[in-house]
């Protein structure tokens, strides 16, 4: 069985920061794997390691300055991982849901997996179609915001509970080849050992690009446009005070008071 991980590199930001243009200024800026691909890759980990998957295949989309982070990965146990990148994607602001479809599922149609699993959304833009829209160009059944998953996977099954609106979760069977879009909080991923790291410097790390998996450059381009960029203005005040409890008590009864809430 064969297990596909699709993985983004996503951009992490200091707690203080400035805005050039419909940009943050890049020294404030770092980048990592996504949290909830991170949920994924542990997940199809674990799934090896319980003897049901004989290979995990990580997947990603982005130039080669995001291969260290990619190659988290397979410090933490995938086997090998796919690249995808092309000239055509380098001045494209964002990549949309189409065009990350049409280039994952030439992927997937291309290695075959029995399941896919997917990050629930990403840390940096909050897009959480992508998984759902995959399965649906494949033709594959799907379950969304996975928080549990059985791991025997018995005749071809894939039994999972997922969350929904208000607080529900339902419990359900998914046939595979099936895509599962992976909740934080399904699993405890692990650190990349020492050795982990040496090793995945030698796994394999394919790059491809859109010529090479079939895709058109036609069909990549994007419908979004980054208009504008600027910090929310806060709605609520924020009154702090410095010192002991002791020494803030009265101020704070006092504004409690100010505002009606104290008598």
């Amino acid at each position: 069985m064969k297990i596909l991980v699709t993985v983004k590199e996503v951009a992490t930001v200091e707690d203080e920061f400035e805005i050039e243009g419909t940009e943050i200024a890049g020294k404030y800026l770092g980048a990592d794997l996504n949290e909830w691909d991170d949920y994924a890759i542990e997940e199809a980990v674990q799934l090896q390691e319980d003897g049901i998957a004989d290979e995990v295949v990580a997947v990603t989309i982005g130039p080669e300055d995001c291969e260290q982070t990619i190659r988290q990965a397979l410090a933490k146990g995938a086997d090998r991982a796919v690249r995808v990148w092309d000239d055509a994607l380098e001045g494209v602001d964002l990549l949309d849901v189409n065009a990350k479809t049409e280039i994952l599922s030439a992927v997937i149609e291309a290695e075959e997996p029995d399941l896919v699993l997917s990050g629930v959304q990403a840390g940096d833009d909050s897009f959480g179609a992508t998984g759902v829209s995959v399965a649906e160009q494949l033709g594959f059944q799907w379950g969304a915001v996975v928080n549990h998953l059985e791991h025997d996977l018995e005749d071809g099954v894939a039994s999972v509970r997922r969350e929904l609106e208000g607080g529900v979760e339902e419990l359900t069977d998914i046939e595979l080849p099936a895509v599962l879009t992976i909740q934080t909080g399904i699993n405890e991923p692990r650190y990349a050992s020492l050795r982990g790291i040496r090793q995945a410097q030698r796994k394999e790390l394919d790059v491809q690009t859109l010529a090479d998996i079939g895709v058109d450059e036609s069909t990549i381009e994007t419908e979004l446009e980054l208009t504008d960029m600027y910090e929310p203005e806060s709605e609520s005040d924020v009154t702090t005070w410095e010192g002991s409890a002791e020494e803030t008590a009265g101020e704070l009864g006092e504004l409690l008071r100010e505002k009606g809430v104290a008598q």
